[in-house]
Formats: structure tokens, sequence, C-alpha cells
């Protein structure tokens, strides 16, 4: 039964998405400009860790997607409340974990397939990493965006208006973006900052993708990364279908 509906609430939002090409692509275009015009300052320059500039910088601009992609998910939800689409579902008789799962899965799908965009953009840029590297780093965009998405869509549930949860987003994600290392690792950073970045969950997701594109998987830093994006990826989907259930969706 689960498994029916969420695979029915999927197939709802993959085809709305796929009939949207500018949706698919659009989302891709932020990380796509910060690989054209500020990766290349990187190049040559100590970054304070093993890797070379492309290997540290990809990874960071592969879990922005999900971080700024997946935040803003929720705003889907206030379009459907708006035009009375979320009440009709909500008094169907699908499951109110499959409401959450189907859109959730869409939403990682989405940003995993804009992942791959990012990657094949940066492979003629200089960007040499081992395969199965390559396929964790996707690996986490999806844990990431399931988490995301889930707590967006339950914060949606909470706010009535786009105008409400544009600032509230904002609020959260630019600190997240800003302590996880996306764009520079935390080791540039002066040692109290550094210490405060250990604090945000996102920056052992970024360390351990940065790891798998230097071939190193069994070490502390992926085990910790597998660890608080499973841990992510759990509270974020209970929080997300305790809302949904609230709500009577």
């Amino acid at each position: 039964m689960l498994l029916r509906d969420t695979a029915l609430v999927f197939g709802r939002y993959a085809r709305q998405t796929l009939r949207s090409p500018f949706q698919i692509f659009f989302g891709a275009l932020m990380p796509l400009l910060y690989l054209l015009f500020f990766g290349p300052l990187l190049t040559g320059l100590p970054l304070g860790r093993e890797g070379d500039s492309w290997q540290i910088l990809v990874p960071g601009l592969l879990l922005q997607l999900g971080l700024f992609g997946a935040s803003f998910a929720g705003f889907s939800i206030i379009m459907e409340k708006g035009w009375g689409v979320f009440d009709r579902m909500r008094v169907t008789p699908v499951s109110r974990l499959a409401l959450l799962l189907g859109r959730v899965l869409r939403d990682a799908a989405l940003f995993v397939f804009q992942a791959v965009l990012l990657v094949l953009a940066a492979i003629p840029m200089g960007l040499r990493a081992p395969v199965p590297g390559v396929l964790a780093g996707f690996g986490f965009v999806a844990l990431l965006s399931a988490a995301l998405a889930s707590l967006s869509y339950a914060l949606a549930l909470k706010l009535r208006t786009p105008q409400e949860f544009g600032p509230a987003i904002n609020t959260l994600a630019m600190p997240a973006m800003l302590l996880s290392g996306l764009m520079l690792p935390m080791a540039l950073a002066p040692g109290w900052l550094d210490v405060v970045s250990h604090l945000m969950p996102f920056r052992y997701l970024v360390d351990a993708v940065r790891e798998a594109y230097i071939g190193h998987y069994t070490t502390p830093t992926m085990l910790y990364g597998v660890l608080v994006a499973l841990g992510l990826v759990a509270l974020s989907v209970t929080v997300g279908t305790r809302a949904f259930r609230s709500t009577g969706a």
C-alpha cells in the first residue's frame, strides 16, 4: 500500500516536472555560474586540504544544489493550498507518509539529475575524480535533498504565504551555506569559526563528498558524513510526516 501510494504521488509530480524543462535546468544555473566564474580563481591556490581546486569546489556546488533547491521545495505546497489542490488531496485515502515521500523522491531525483549536469560541465574545466567517488557524491545529494525537502514541506504547512516562507528559508539557508564550507574548506577559517562550523551538520556531508572525490572511502570523515546524512533523513522525514498528519493531509 505504501509503495503503491508513493509511486502514484511520485508519478504525479514527476510528470509535472517533465512538462517544465525550465524547472529542470534553471535550478542548476547558479552552481554552473559559480563553476564558470569562481572555479578558475581557485586554480593553483593552497586550499588547506588534499585534492585540487576542482575536487574541492565541485563537491560543495553539488551540495549547494540540494541545500538551496530542496529548501525552497515547500513553495509548491503553499501554491497548492492556494489553488485548492492540497485540500482535495488530503481527503483521499492515500497514505500520509506516501504524500510526503512521493514529493521528496521527485525532488531528490531532480537534484541528482542537475548534479549530473554540473559534473559533466566540470569535467572539461579540469575536474578529475574517481567514478565511485562521483557516484557517492550523487548519493549525498539525494540524501540531503530528501532531508531538506521534508523539512521544507513541514515548514510550508505551518506558514500561509510565500512572503512568510521565503525570508524564513533564506534566514536558515545562508548561515548553513557559510558555515558548511561549500565554497572553500573551513580549514582556511580562523580557529573559532572552524569550531563553530562543526555544529553545522552540512559540514560533515561536504567534507565526506570531498573525501570521495579524492578516492578516500573508508576514512572517519566519510563515516561521519554517512551517519549525519542518514540521521538527517530519518529525523526530517519523521518531522515532515507528523506535519502532514497534523494538518490532515
